[in-house]
């Protein structure tokens, strides 16, 4: 893998994890509000965040196993999260952050699994 390569996921792994940090820890008065509006139980709305910690955690780790397998978890939590817009038909505007978020988590993923081989 090129070193550009290497310095840009660095990059995205600290980009992401702080950002999803900002997120559920710093903003956590936005999630709660925002979850209101989807009518979920309040304890899905904790245990999402602690999966997004969790897993925003392993990205930040040195091995491989564990930046594949966190990434996958947002992937998985972030699909989620675009159903459940797309359910209460929130604006494109909303949706944004989750496609963003996606789109890292992928890049990740590639460029983690490439190293491999």
């Amino acid at each position: 893998m090129s070193v550009y390569i290497s310095t840009l996921l660095e990059m995205f792994k600290i980009i992401l994890s702080i950002s999803l940090f900002f997120v559920w820890v710093v903003r956590y008065e936005n999630m709660v509000k925002e979850f209101e509006g989807y009518t979920f139980p309040y304890w899905f709305r904790d245990f999402i965040g602690v999966l997004m910690l969790s897993f925003s955690a392993m990205i930040m780790q040195n091995s491989n196993e564990l930046i594949i397998i966190g990434c996958l978890g947002i992937i998985v939590l972030m699909l989620g999260a675009l159903w459940t817009h797309y359910m209460v038909k929130n604006p494109l505007q909303k949706t944004i952050p989750a496609f963003a978020v996606l789109g890292l988590c992928f890049f990740i993923v590639y460029f983690t699994f490439n190293s491999l081989t």
